[in-house]
C-alpha cells in the first residue's frame, strides 16, 4: 500500500497566502499541513486560503487539524478560509457540525 501524499503549493499575494492542496489530509499528512500554516503564521497575512480543490480524502485527524489551524489563525488576527471544498468534504463538515467552526467560501463552479 502506497503512503498517501499531500502536496502543498504556496502562493503569496499582498495580504493573502493561498495554499493549493492536493492529495489526502489524514493522520500521516496533517502534521505537514500544520507546519506549513504555522510557518506562515510567524508573519501572519490578513488571510490564509486553503484551496481544497485537489483534496481526495480527509479523515478525523485532518478535520481536527483544520479546526485547530483555524483557531490559531484567529488568535493571530488572520482569517483562515477553505475554498473549492468538494461535495464529500462539505457533507462530512455538515454531518460533524464542523462547517460552522470553519470559514468555507465556495465559489460556484464555472462551466
Amino acid at each position: 500500500m502506497e503512503r498517501p501524499e499531500l502536496s502543498i503549493a504556496v502562493l503569496r499575494a499582498p495580504g493573502e497566502v493561498v495554499l493549493k492542496l492536493a492529495g489526502e489530509i489524514d493522520m500521516l499528512t496533517a502534521a505537514q499541513l500544520s507546519s506549513v500554516v504555522n510557518e506562515i503564521l510567524g508573519e501572519p497575512p490578513a488571510r490564509i486560503v486553503l484551496d481544497m480543490g485537489g483534496i481526495t480524502f480527509c479523515d478525523s485527524q485532518g478535520l481536527g487539524t483544520l479546526v485547530v489551524l483555524s483557531r490559531k489563525a484567529s488568535h493571530a488576527q488572520t482569517v483562515l478560509s477553505l475554498t473549492n471544498v468538494g461535495d464529500f468534504l462539505l457533507r462530512v463538515l455538515d454531518i460533524t457540525g464542523l462547517r460552522s467552526a470553519l470559514t468555507v467560501r465556495n465559489e460556484p463552479a464555472t462551466h
